[in-house]
């Protein structure tokens, strides 16, 4: 089991306190440290602060080492599909190669509002997504890349610089397993992420995800599977009979969403040192993010 902490910046947490719980979780032996990608409170406090994802991505770029970072999810509508392929390729740089990009279609209409952005309805939406993911890709490996879809075009273009990772970063394809999510990252993703299902419900889909990578006639075992929760309660135990129920369904990956941050200090280190060498003592299956052919080019060392 892999694990990363997910955050809801968007609730008033400042840059100073991300970056404290980033290096916290690095320090700690978390693999990944992710973030939400919203420009407005979704409880509705209006006065929070709310900082923008990946400008605060590429501050951790330079003040993070080792530790994976990225988006849960940003939402197509927000960008144009060269600027999400170029911020993600130039934080990319920064990290050394430690980006990961979840990418989804959009779903408070609310914020949209507030900021006049279009809001289409949603299988609009998750047409522009299956597009966008497809530029994306295309601006990060192609010198040159053209594309024409119902909803964008892009004509010999360029993107540099290239992402450092190869052949891409990692995308990431989030929701609730429903059959379209499921045929967009069966054709397209590294990963699919899951939003609070209970691990019962992973049981059903997962093989759902398998049907659709076999139709489209990819191998399922390259797509990561993994949950976001929240951040685990009670006794040591207590969570990691928690994690472990999720393990038992092909669960590979769990993002512990702790919101803004937990009410004590030193709670991400001990859940650290209590539960995850529980899991750490398994080898699971090598995924794409962490091979380190697909890391970084050059045998590890960075363009220059």
């Amino acid at each position: 089991m892999r694990f990363a902490l997910m955050t809801e910046p968007q609730e008033g947490l400042t840059y100073e306190a991300l970056l404290e719980m980033a290096q916290e979780a690095e320090a700690a032996g978390f693999e990944a440290f992710f973030r939400s990608d919203h420009w407005l409170s979704l409880e509705g406090v209006e006065e929070r602060a709310a900082t923008d994802a990946w400008t605060t991505m590429a501050g951790l770029a330079r003040e993070t080492r080792s530790i994976r970072l990225g988006t849960l999810v940003s939402p197509i509508t927000f960008r144009l599909p060269i600027a999400i392929a170029k911020v993600a390729a130039t934080v990319d740089q920064m990290s050394g190669g430690r980006v990961e990009l979840g990418l989804g279609a959009g779903w408070s209409e609310g914020e949209h509002e507030r900021f006049g952005i279009p809001f289409p309805p949603i299988a609009e939406r998750f047409d522009r997504l299956a597009e966008v993911i497809q530029i994306v890709r295309g601006l990060w490996t192609e010198p040159r890349f053209s594309f024409s879809g119902l909803h964008y075009q892009v004509r010999d273009a360029a993107c540099e610089p290239k992402p450092l990772q190869q052949p891409h970063p990692p995308i990431i394809v989030g929701g609730y397993g429903r059959p379209r999510t499921l045929a967009l990252a069966a054709r397209y993703a590294s990963e699919l992420n899951l939003d609070t299902p209970e691990p019962e419900a992973c049981s059903a889909i997962f093989p759902r995800l398998d049907d659709a990578c076999r139709i489209v006639g990819r191998d399922h075992r390259d797509i990561v599977r993994s949950v976001m929760i929240p951040w685990p309660a009670g006794s040591p135990d207590a969570q990691i009979a928690r994690i472990a129920a999720y393990a038992a369904v092909g669960v590979e990956r769990i993002y512990l969403n702790v919101g803004t941050g937990p009410a004590e200090r030193g709670t991400i280190t001990a859940f650290a040192r209590e539960v995850l060498p529980t899991f750490q003592e398994d080898e699971p299956r090598t995924s794409w993010s962490s091979r380190p052919d697909r890391r970084r080019p050059n045998g590890g060392q960075t363009r220059g």
